[in-house]
């Protein structure tokens, strides 16, 4: 059983096309026939049945697959620390963050860390709460920003960095723009603008009106934060958004109020796997992380 023979299947298994996987491969389309078949003769049973012009797995043939991948991913990341053992400062940090971190928290942290190592590379992957915390498990991530942090896994180490209040954010010309601060119950009979439900950030918000003793009255929703700034800036509704989303980039008018009561604490950190090595590379910037946001409290 080869590595080429692996990776030959996978790219077949999703696309289900042996000539459609040929030519993203820049391979003959009968080179990867010989090779499927080879790996059939070798397992001793069919991966793939014809389907007229496609193939689509066997029974067999998908478990196979999620092993398949499994294994790859763990060749890949080998070599991968092979590659920044020689040279770690020279190597590409794979990270994951949420839309509530894109705008000041992550910017802050890589641009800081650029300054002290300008040769390492960023790949960057935004994704649901959900998703980061799959893609930790899942090997497709080793570090992702969160918040909040996920309930205690066995899985997953988590670390947190900071911990900030979900604010208020208002139209300009909001009855309560002028407060210093407000009771989230004030608010009971506005409309809301909130991410969708399944995001995390809609849960905070419904769990937090909930203890007020009120349900929101959502009007509309926004998969990222400029969609819910916008909203609210057009005197949409009113909208509960983390302190950190608001720092830099809070919309034209609009207005933070802090919530007094009931408080609504976030946790923000970053979670790393249990059960294997991290690369060298993402060890030196979970390393900076964590120091870059211990000096911050400090001053705070």
């Amino acid at each position: 059983m080869e590595l080429r023979q692996l990776r030959y299947f996978v790219e077949v298994a999703e696309r289900e096309h042996i000539s459609e996987a040929a030519e993203h491969l820049h391979v003959a389309q009968s080179a990867i026939s010989r090779q499927i078949a080879n790996l059939e003769d070798e397992l001793g049973t069919p991966l793939f049945e014809r389907v007229g012009r496609n193939v689509k797995l066997t029974p067999i043939g998908r478990t196979f697959l999620e092993h398949t991948i499994t294994a790859l991913k763990a060749i890949d990341f080998a070599a991968k620390q092979v590659e920044e053992y020689l040279d770690p400062a020279k190597g590409t940090i794979k990270i994951g963050f949420p839309t509530s971190l894109a705008s000041y928290v992550l910017p802050t942290v890589i641009s800081a860390f650029k300054r002290e190592y300008p040769d390492l590379q960023f790949q960057l992957r935004q994704g649901s709460y959900r998703f980061l915390i799959d893609a930790v498990k899942n090997r497709e991530l080793n570090l992702a920003f969160l918040g909040p942090l996920p309930p205690k896994d066995e899985s997953i180490q988590s670390t947190i960095l900071f911990t900030e209040n979900i604010a208020a954010l208002l139209p300009a010309n909001h009855p309560l723009a002028k407060k210093e601060s407000i009771q989230l119950a004030d608010l009971r009979n506005d409309l809301f603008v909130l991410f969708p439900d399944g995001y995390i950030l809609h849960k905070v918000a419904m769990d937090a009106c909930r203890a007020a003793g009120f349900l929101p009255n959502v009007i509309s929703e926004g998969e990222d934060l400029d969609a819910l700034k916008g909203l609210v800036a057009a005197g949409i509704g009113v909208s509960l958004l983390p302190e950190s989303s608001l720092y830099d980039s809070a919309a034209r008018f609009t207005i933070k109020v802090p919530i007094l009561s009931p408080t609504i604490p976030r946790t923000v950190g970053i979670i790393s796997p249990v059960n294997r090595e991290i690369a060298p590379s993402e060890k030196i910037f979970l390393d900076f992380v964590k120091n870059f946001f211990s000096r911050l409290s400090q001053f705070q």
